[in-house]
């Protein structure tokens, strides 16, 4: 297997990872409920995720630059909200919010992906620029807005002992 190969596969596993880790951390927020070690596994492995799609040959500015960026840009403060302010106050919010962008971005790279590289998906839009990856965007936007309505109405941290 080659390096790039290997690393193809790493970035993916992880990004699976990530994935099933913030379906935990989204369930904990929607019904009030602290899952520090989902939480913690979602934030490393998305940490793990960005950094590896930078790791990738550079051939110019590519949405998923773009892409990774904005997500280093969210994870910085969202980290902080979470590990060095707890949650409190202003912070709850910004972890809510944060935590469920970069779901949000996680899963965006995932259906994009799943277009490109899944051959039943891939027939419906073979070029990318289909309507059905439009809606199908649409829809995962439309969920986590209304996850992330929930949760900053449900999710309330114990601050202390965080």
């Amino acid at each position: 297997m080659s390096g790039i190969a290997a690393l193809t596969l790493f970035h993916v596993i992880v990004s699976l990872i990530a994935i099933v880790a913030g379906v935990a951390l989204a369930y904990g927020l929607i019904s009030g409920k602290r899952f520090d070690r989902w939480t913690a596994l979602f934030m490393l492995t998305t940490a793990v995720t960005v950094l590896t799609g930078f790791v990738f040959p550079y051939n110019g500015f590519t949405p998923g630059i773009g892409v990774g960026i904005i997500c280093v840009l969210v994870f910085i403060p969202t980290a902080l909200a979470r590990y060095r302010f707890g949650m409190a106050g202003f912070w709850r919010p910004v972890f809510i919010v944060g935590a469920l962008a970069l779901f949000y971005f996680n899963c965006l790279v995932f259906v994009v992906q799943s277009f490109q590289k899944i051959t039943p998906l891939n027939a419906l839009a073979p070029t990318g620029g289909e309507p059905i990856i439009g809606i199908v965007q649409a829809i995962v936007f439309l969920a986590f807005l209304i996850v992330g309505y929930l949760s900053l109405r449900r999710f309330r941290p114990v601050v202390a002992g965080f």
